[in-house]
């Protein structure tokens, strides 16, 4: 049975993946539990995941927005029907009207049916959305993690997962992703909530705000 998490159990587990690693009790001791960061799962979720990519989430935000304004709500039949001016008016790349476009073919044809992934296990759901043009690892770990709240899921494609790492653990940032890896798997099954956790040190230093 595949571990989930929700808002009952968030924090508790924050504790006990916190209580196999120092560095990431002392996040929780600095700056308190991460938000409980939730995302339906949609269409919708999808296309703001593609736009997150290889952006940042400010960037990313202020594209979906701008895709909001524009059709309400985001539904494959409109972003189907909206021309490729329209949709770089809303921020989007060509290569990101490409994979937008064909994500919404895919749910009309009957290809994926996102509602039906959350009965998936994490396999058959990385195997089912890599399959679409334009989604790849990154995006399916975020949608395991913070859509369906997988408990066990790291994504090592993530920069500022693999940064925070280097910085809560004072390691140099040349650092090779392997040993970060092999740090992440300490983790274990709880390397979904460690992220949480990283994302949280990240923003928390930064001040980012969103």
């Amino acid at each position: 049975m595949m571990l989930t998490f929700d808002e009952t159990n968030f924090h508790s587990f924050c504790d006990k993946v916190a209580a196999k690693d120092k560095h990431l009790r002392q996040v929780i001791d600095a700056h308190g539990y991460p938000p409980f960061w939730s995302r339906t799962p949609s269409f919708a979720t999808l296309i703001n995941i593609i736009l997150e990519q290889q952006v940042s989430l400010a960037s990313a935000k202020a594209a979906f927005l701008k895709l909001q304004e524009k059709i309400g709500h985001i539904l494959p039949e409109k972003i189907l029907s909206l021309t490729d001016e329209e949709m770089k008016a809303c921020y989007f790349s060509r290569q990101k009207i490409i994979y937008a476009r064909h994500l919404a073919s895919a749910i009309i044809n009957g290809e994926l049916v996102v509602e039906s992934l959350s009965e998936m296990d994490n396999d058959d759901i990385r195997t089912t959305l890599k399959k679409l043009k334009g989604i790849g690892d990154w995006t399916v770990d975020v949608f395991l993690m913070m859509v369906l709240h997988r408990a066990d899921i790291f994504a090592p494609g993530d920069i500022a997962l693999l940064t925070s790492i280097k910085e809560i653990k004072n390691l140099p940032a040349d650092t090779p992703k392997d040993k970060l890896l092999q740090i992440a798997a300490k983790w274990k099954p709880y390397r979904t909530i460690a992220a949480y956790l990283l994302w949280h040190a990240y923003i928390k230093k930064r001040n980012l705000k969103f």
